[in-house]
């Protein structure tokens, strides 16, 4: 890596910063720079993306100081599931300043940049997972998911009597790989079922299964487990890894770490969650990533023994506000006017008139008074149907105007099932 040379005092640099295209030779230096932005050794990047490429060239951007590159950003295409159907989403990565560059201005001058890039190619959502949480929402990101691990005991893992239980149901255990069509199937009635996620499509199920298999001290290799139906036919799925300890008089400690639990039928549910719940020389078992309404406590004999921590979320972003709103579907008819403040995407900043009778919306430009006045990102982490602009009204970082304004917005946006995102990026 060249030696730096920089101004010593933050924020007394170039307020000038533009971000740019990247060629396909500056690929090598940007996943570098990324790499020492967010402390990861570069040889696990080069080797991920060879072994299991994801990346379009076209979509990186860089911010250069000099001819060095300072700043870099990233994003997939993806078909992202919203109410009314899947919508084209970019799926925003590789977000990245050098550590002598920062807080100079150059992350909102690389957020500025994809931001306006996104809106030329039709892209009007834009997704993310933040390695920080506090820096997204100035940039109109909103945190419109919530997936826990839920940590559940062996001693304290009895399901309900009358939890649903179908005797045809048959498990089969595989390695992953061996059973890719049919876990592909599940995860795909999943996308459909809830918001928030993508199918994997090209190399995404090879590089997820790869990601969940890294080898791990006294842990097992990853594991299918497959529910079928009388005929055959898959009707659920989860991937597990054991890992294997004996403690104070040789009693054993293991843990079952689950991931990707889909269920066609409740019956199916069922017996995914006693499969992983009585696994031979473990203590507990975990479930990564389930969504916040998951039923999993409502079918144990004691709700309070699914012990839920964590709280990650996909981050949700409107990059064209007219655009995103009209093409979503609303659980009930609302004729509003909401005023938006959008500091990086100034085409999104005014009134918006949003009339829809839940199925056909038309959004416009008004200079009406507002009912409701609110940031983009508020819009961002309402849109998957489960982030209440009320409670920013209560916290007085929203303002309603007229009375009801904010329960009406999010009794219309509102969506029954929590939405989920599995797939990292």
């Amino acid at each position: 890596m060249a030696a730096d040379r920089h101004p010593a005092t933050p924020g007394t640099g170039d307020p000038g910063w533009e971000a740019a295209a990247a060629s396909e030779d500056e690929i090598p230096e940007a996943t570098q720079v990324f790499a020492t932005a967010l402390n990861i050794p570069l040889p696990d990047l080069v080797d991920t993306e060879r072994d299991h490429p994801v990346n379009d060239t076209d979509r990186f951007l860089l911010v250069r100081d000099g001819a060095r590159v300072a700043g870099t950003v990233n994003s997939h295409l993806f078909s992202l599931s919203v109410p009314g159907g899947p919508r084209p989403a970019a799926g925003v990565t590789g977000v990245g300043v050098l550590p002598t560059h920062r807080r100079r201005g150059i992350l909102s001058a690389l957020m500025r940049g994809q931001l306006a890039d996104l809106r030329r190619r039709g892209e009007n959502l834009a997704v993310l997972w933040a390695s920080e949480g506090g820096i997204y929402g100035r940039y109109g990101y909103g945190r419109a998911t919530r997936q826990y691990t839920v940590t559940v005991s062996r001693a304290h893992a009895a399901l309900r009597p009358d939890a649903p239980r179908d005797p045809s149901l048959t498990l089969e255990l595989a390695a992953p790989a061996d059973v890719l069509p049919d876990l592909d199937l599940l995860h795909r009635a999943a996308q459909a079922e809830r918001n928030g996620g993508f199918p994997r499509e090209g190399n995404w199920w090879p590089l997820r299964l790869w990601m969940l298999s890294r080898p791990q001290a006294d842990t097992s290799d990853l594991r299918a487990v497959l529910v079928r139906d009388a005929r055959g036919r898959p009707v659920g799925s989860a991937l597990h890894r054991l890992t294997t300890g004996f403690g104070h008089g040789g009693l054993p400690t293991g843990r079952v770490t689950a991931r990707e639990v889909n269920a066609l039928t409740p019956a199916a549910r069922t017996a995914l969650y006693e499969y992983l719940f009585a696994t031979d020389l473990t203590v507990e078992t975990e479930i990564i990533g389930l969504p916040e309404d998951d039923p999993l406590p409502a079918l144990l004999a004691d709700p309070a023994q699914a012990v839920r921590s964590g709280g990650a979320g996909l981050w949700l972003r409107l990059v064209d506000v007219p655009a995103a709103l009209s093409e979503r579907t609303y659980a009930r008819p609302l004729d509003t006017v909401i005023e938006v403040a959008d500091r990086y995407a100034p085409w999104n900043a005014g009134r918006w008139h949003l009339k829809t009778d839940g199925e056909d919306t038309r959004v416009e430009a008004t200079t009406a008074d507002p009912d409701l006045s609110l940031d983009a990102a508020h819009l961002g982490a309402a849109h998957l149907g489960r982030g209440p602009v009320t409670t920013h009204v209560d916290a007085g970082t929203a303002a309603e105007h007229t009375p009801g304004a904010a329960a009406r917005l999010d009794t219309a946006l509102y969506t029954p099932r929590a939405p989920r995102c599995d797939t990292g990026f």
